[in-house]
């Protein structure tokens, strides 16, 4: 029986890397199959490879193909006949990314020039991505500000050999960040002839045209093998004004569409109608701006609020998808160098440059920013301006956009082999990793902008009222177009640079029959890494000192050294029977102070017969808080809170807290927050199970429980919390010199006291990052793939893989009630379940694939805003299905020609009636994009075979 399970193992490495005269025949959707890798040339590492592969999840070589870990693989010539342009396109695809992610469709977002994903949910810089086994660059700039991910936008497409997704807790093995899973890029080490591969896509309703052009090949001399390929993309964006959901203000939702305030005055004193009607002001005012967005501005009518001039059309003038331009360059090389030893090398070189437009809404002036609230004497009332600025005031938005570009690279140098005549392998490698990232973004400046508008329309100050400034505009130069040449005199560009870097020197011995127990043959894996890492994000000064309108900017650098120490021990405790354990060490030197960590992994593999795998996990994962979250600079920010010493002293507290006087019950404060370079390791409890059964040949079904319990996730510390353990400080419940008080009591800081009986308002409250949250989540994941073949007819393969979100809590702060993530839509829009399938069928010279992706029911808007389900017009809404279908022709042996349609049926996001009139894009952007069908065309050319 286990010679057969090797036989097997074999085979499905074999059919692996010859899938090309198939045509992609497996490549319906996601396998359950191991990763492989190339070794050494020499017999005995040729004769030793038949009865092991290396598999993404082990150290060890494997004689199985299934094993404890659940690994999903989808290989290159997978993601092409499943219509998939991009990694990222197709790792966001997959049924484990159910979380909701930030990418080119979320306008003016912190890294709109990036893309990532979430696995079932969790933060995504819990994922660790892993190109060729090695632990890949963060990306410099920050998720949603915050946090630090990986960017999977320049990965080149055409360079990878298969994916390898490992959900779960993995960090026993890979250290840091594997808490949701492990993604593996394996890129191509070898292709048979000189390749050229050309792609033309573009989109049914408009934009984002796409052209690639990629060439690879190989080269032998002697002992010296080397593979390079070269890829450049270029893709054209998608404006909001190519698709009819997104070129104007919604026009059924709960209330009428309403048109974009660009010429806006304002009065403070009214609650109601406080619009300043334009005729009022200038008889025919709007009639000076109606040239503008495209001839639709014009006198408009707010419900409740009043009138103003305004389009209905200025949601259209931002991007939906980026402008790209791609270039990567990727050489693997490996020297024979002795029988014994093999040198290598790897190199990926990535140039990204993306271009973007947030649009009118984020490209306006008002007087609320500098000049706060004025008194209008002509209007006897406190008003403000507001006005925006259409494309034909700035030149065209496409004349303005801003810039990202991305230069990163990945190098690793190392040698391999066999430890003299015994079984011991070894690896001995050096990778360094860079990234450094441009940013040019479009700004106003405040001191020439407010000037112009300044001398333009408010005029000189006339003095004060009650402490308000004093203009008497001229509203007719209010009411007029802005000549390009003067936008363009107060305004221009910024210009922020980041990096990010790594250096990881690894050793690593493995043994694949180390000694013997009841079952075989123990495997044995050590491996000793040691290394440092900088980030370093340096915003433009104009930045930080106020001199862009609108618009700040935080700065933060920091670096740290560290090594880890890993074990694995893989035991055939009976022939049906294996345990596989491992255990890491990990040690970070943080600004002097050492922080450690260890996690460790348990698994059992359980075949009662051929057919049936039974398979489970526990251990440990951790999280080391991130560059950003250490080194993080200073920001200020303003909010309100409970000062409960005062309202206790006023006598106020528990139960008739909400009685407390305004003063101190809506206590406004100057907040600050920063990193903090004493943060603890966010840890987890990880732990799955489940089977993997093969009733008949070729024939494979897998269900697989996950269980993960995340504790001291890093958060903004909660000013409400510090203000509450002051009090508890200071009226005696906690010892006032506990080592919690005076933390506590330092972060707060009051102005001085007026009244013996009370203490001095709250002025000031810091509150860095740290560690507060918990996290606790439940997943099921199902696959099944079946290659039926049909003689004559060919053949057929089926797959499908299935992932549903059955429990996700999260616990804001220690004493807080944990929030039911699954029923409280305000917290979370993230997906329930995600169901991908396909059919691919191969005959003679065709391929044709059928592939369909489910995403499952989100909360609409409204239910999103209240947080509930129970409100009239809140609910959940329809699943989103979307269908690709590819055919490849192989017209020759050196020639295939293949036709991809995306988005088949051209499917837009479900309806969502509850947004308002307001919104000019009336859907979930984190969830779902508007694109709609695209095509593409493909050739691929293989010199040297005429066949």
């Amino acid at each position: 029986m286990q010679k057969k399970m090797i036989s097997a193992a074999v085979l499905a490495v074999l059919m692996l890397n010859s899938a090309q005269a198939l045509a992609a025949s497996m490549s319906g959707g996601m396998q359950e199959t191991p990763a492989t890798q190339d070794g050494l040339s020499n017999q005995s590492k040729k004769a030793k490879s038949l009865d092991t592969v290396t598999v993404t999840g082990s150290l060890i070589p494997q004689s199985q193909v299934e094993t404890a870990t659940p690994v999903f693989t989808i290989t290159g010539d997978q993601m092409k006949a499943q219509g998939f342009t991009s990694v990222a396109q197709a790792l966001q695809a997959s049924s484990f990314a159910t979380g909701s992610v930030q990418g080119n469709s979320t306008s003016a977002s912190f890294t709109q020039g990036a893309e990532t994903m979430s696995i079932f949910g969790l933060d995504p810089g819990y994922v660790k991505y892993l190109i060729d086994g090695r632990p890949m660059g963060n990306f410099p700039a920050l998720y949603n500000g915050s946090g630090a991910f990986n960017n999977l936008t320049s990965i080149p497409a055409a360079m990878v050999d298969h994916i390898d997704i490992l959900p779960g807790g993995q960090s026993s093995l890979y250290g840091s960040d594997a808490i949701a899973g492990v993604v593996n890029i394996v890129l191509k080490k070898k292709v048979d002839a000189p390749v050229v591969d050309v792609r033309y896509g573009w989109y049914g309703d408009g934009g984002g045209s796409d052209r690639r052009i990629y060439l690879a090949d190989s080269f032998t001399a002697g002992k010296f093998n080397i593979t390079t390929g070269l890829q450049y993309e270029n893709v054209s964006p998608i404006w909001g004004t190519d698709r009819d959901l997104t070129k104007q203000f919604y026009t059924n939702g709960t209330s009428p569409a309403v048109a974009s305030r660009d010429f806006l005055v304002n009065s403070s004193t009214k609650v109601r109608n406080s619009y300043v009607d334009p005729n009022k002001l200038v008889p025919g005012a709007c009639g000076s701006t109606t040239g503008l967005f495209g001839g639709t501005e014009g006198y408009q009518y707010r419900k409740n609020s009043g009138n103003y001039c305004g389009s209905f059309d200025s949601p259209g003038y931002r991007t939906l998808k980026n402008d790209k331009e791609i270039a990567n360059l990727y050489t693997h090389a490996t020297f024979d160098a002795t029988d014994n030893l093999q040198l290598y090398g790897d190199l990926l070189y990535n140039y990204d440059q993306e271009k973007y437009a947030t649009g009118s809404s984020y490209t306006w002036w008002g007087t609320s920013a500098d000049f706060g609230a004025f008194y209008d004497p002509n209007l006897k009332d406190l008003v403000n301006l507001q006005r925006g600025f259409a494309p034909e005031e700035v030149g065209g938005y496409n004349s303005i956009m801003n810039k990202t570009i991305e230069n990163s690279y990945m190098l690793t140098l190392g040698g391999k082999g066999v430890i003299g005549e015994s079984n011991w392998d070894y690896d001995i490698n050096f990778t360094h990793s860079d990234d450094h990232l441009n940013e040019r973004k479009f700004a106003r400046w405040t001191d020439s902008i407010d000037g112009y508008f300044e001398d333009r329309v408010l005029g000189p100050q006339l003095g004060t009222f009650k402490g308000y400034p004093i203009y008497a505009p001229n509203y007719s130069a209010f009411y007029q177009p802005v000549p390009v040449s003067d936008f363009r005199g107060f305004t221009g560009y910024t210009t922020t640079n980041s990096k990010t870097w790594d250096n990881i020197i690894r050793g690593q011995v493995t043994n694949t029959s180390a000694f013997k127990v009841g079952g075989g043959d123990a495997g044995v894996a050590l491996a000793l890494e040691g290394g440092n890492q900088g980030w370093d994000y340096s915003p433009d000064a104009r930045l930080m000192d106020g001199g862009v309108w609108g618009t700040t900017a935080v700065q933060g650098a920091g670096h740290r050294s560290r090594f880890a120490g890993t074990a694995e021990l893989s035991m055939p405790l009976l022939k049906e029977l294996v345990m596989d354990t491992s255990l890491r060490y990990d040690n970070y030197s943080v600004s002097g102070k050492h922080v450690d960590h260890t996690t460790y992994n348990v698994g059992l593999e359980y075949r009662p017969i051929e057919s049936l795998l039974l398979r489970g996990k526990y251990g440990s994962a951790f999280k080391m808080p991130t560059l950003p979250d250490e080194y993080q600079g200073m920001s200020g920010y303003y909010n309100t809170v409970t000062d409960y010493y005062n309202c206790a002293q006023a006598g106020y507290a528990g139960a008739n807290i909400g009685n407390c006087p305004n003063k101190y019950y809506n206590s406004q404060f100057f907040g600050q927050k920063s990193g903090n370079t004493a943060l603890k390791p966010i840890t987890a409890t990880v732990w799955n199970y489940g089977f993997v059964w093969s009733p008949i040949t070729n024939m494979s079904w897998s269900v697989d429980y996950y269980h993960f319990d995340i504790r001291n996730e890093v958060d903004q510390q909660d000013a409400d919390v510090l203000s509450q353990q002051e009090y508890l400080c200071r009226s005696g419940a906690i010892d006032i010199n506990s080592a919690s008080c005076q933390q506590a009591l330092s972060q707060i800081v009051r102005l001085p006291q007026t009244t013996p009986e009370f203490l001095g308002d709250i002025s000031t409250i810091y509150t860095p990052k740290v560690n507060v949250a918990r996290e606790r989540l439940n997943a099921l994941t199902s696959s099944f793939q079946y290659l039926w073949k049909l003689g004559s007819y060919g053949a057929l393969a089926l797959n499908a893989s299935y992932s549903d979100i059955l429990r996700h809590d999260r616990q804001p702060y220690p004493g807080d009630p944990m929030i039911d993530l699954l029923r409280n839509p305000y917290y979370s829009t993230d997906f329930k379940t995600k169901v991908n399938a396909s059919a691919t069928w191969s005959i003679n010279k065709w391929s044709t694939t059928l592939y369909a992706n489910r995403y499952g029911s989100t909360p609409n808007y409204l239910a999103s805003t209240l947080n509930n389900y129970t409100s009239e017009g809140t609910g959940k809404l329809a699943p989103w299905f979307q269908y690709n279908a590819s055919v490849t022709y192989n017209a020759m042996d050196s020639l295939a020609l293949s036709f991809v349609v995306n988005n088949l049926f051209n499917t837009m996001p479900p309806e969502d009636d509850s947004y308002p009139g307001t919104s000019g894009s009336p859907y979930n952007g984190t969830n779902y994009n508007v694109y709609g069908r695209s095509f593409y065309v493909q050739a691929t050319y293989k010199f040297g075979k005429t066949h």
